[in-house]
């Protein structure tokens, strides 16, 4: 099966120990956001757990704690934006984000590593120019150590407009000159674009436009073949693979403008604050009301697959 950390909040920044913990332990438990006594339990070993996958800006503080995941498949986002930090207010430094991307790379190989540039918005500051200048820039730093980079252009969910009201839809045209741009420079230096739920707009200017998160992404860094479950997209617009995250909403420290996951800024300190890295829950613990089901697990490796059966040339 594969385990995702990174939809819901940013663990790998905000919550290493924890995640260590859980690790050495054997299991996490997760809170149904909509039905909180509602809890599912996941075991977390290599024989069931085939790939995890995280999405970070800011994997620095995972590092001590790489080899506990040495047996695991792993797929890494590392999302990288040209934003200051009157957008993102406590990211660290991008140049110093960059340095952990191509350690990170070199630890975990090319194929299992992926560079997120979005949501990308525009404003006074954040001009068209500005964001292909940015994007030319890291695209120049980070090649050779990724084969894709991920874009989107910024929805406008209620949580987003209530936190950031000021910002807009990127209009059409600037999102197909942006989106053609981009995947030109791109190109340039080794990496091909795969946009995150934004339709088939860019394939005609060479795109990958089947997701940003798919089974293939997964089969490429581990390099064995899945057989996976049915399961339903979390959205018409997404082919992605997200389910089985172990994350938690307003938990994310880093407070982005953009940010679908944290609804109230203030719970999120206090979360932070509160956190215990010894609980099986990101937040809290165990409740007298809870219901817990201990989710039905098994390795999806399909061992009579070949890597070079499915891989592209």
């Amino acid at each position: 099966m594969i385990l995702n950390t990174g939809q819901r909040t940013d663990i790998p920044a905000f919550y290493p120990k924890w995640f260590a913990n859980r690790i050495k332990e054997g299991f996490v438990c997760v809170r149904n956001p909509y039905n909180p006594i509602q809890v599912s339990r996941y075991k977390i070993n290599p024989e069931v757990v085939d790939v995890i996958g995280f999405c970070s800006k800011n994997p620095e503080p995972f590092f001590p704690y790489l080899d506990l995941i040495k047996d695991y498949g792993q797929f890494w986002y590392v999302t990288i934006t040209a934003y200051g930090k009157d957008i993102e207010p406590r990211v660290p430094d991008k140049e110093r984000v960059m340095e952990s991307f191509k350690y990170l790379s070199g630890k975990v190989g090319i194929n299992a590593i992926g560079w997120r540039y979005d949501p990308i918005f525009i404003s006074d500051k954040y001009t068209v120019d500005y964001h292909l200048k940015t994007f030319e820039k890291m695209a120049s730093t980070l090649e050779g150590y990724t084969n894709i980079v991920v874009i989107s252009f910024i929805d406008l969910y209620e949580k987003v407009k209530r936190n950031f009201p000021e910002v807009k839809a990127v209009p059409e045209k600037d999102r197909i000159f942006l989106g053609r741009e981009i995947i030109r420079i791109a190109r340039e230096h080794g990496m091909i674009v795969k946009p995150c739920g934004e339709g088939n707009f860019l394939e005609k200017y060479g795109a990958d436009c089947r997701g940003c998160m798919t089974i293939a992404d997964y089969e490429r860094a581990i390099g064995k073949k899945l057989k996976i479950p049915a399961i339903k997209p979390p959205r018409q617009e997404c082919t992605c693979f997200l389910s089985g995250d172990i994350g938690a909403y307003d938990t994310c420290g880093h407070l982005c403008r953009y940010c679908y996951a944290n609804n109230d800024v203030s719970q999120v300190d206090l979360n932070l604050k509160n956190h215990d890295p010894g609980s099986p829950f990101l937040c809290g613990t165990y409740r007298p009301d809870d219901k817990i089901h201990d989710v039905e697990q098994k390795s999806w490796v399909d061992s009579q697959m070949n890597i070079f059966d499915f891989l592209e040339p």
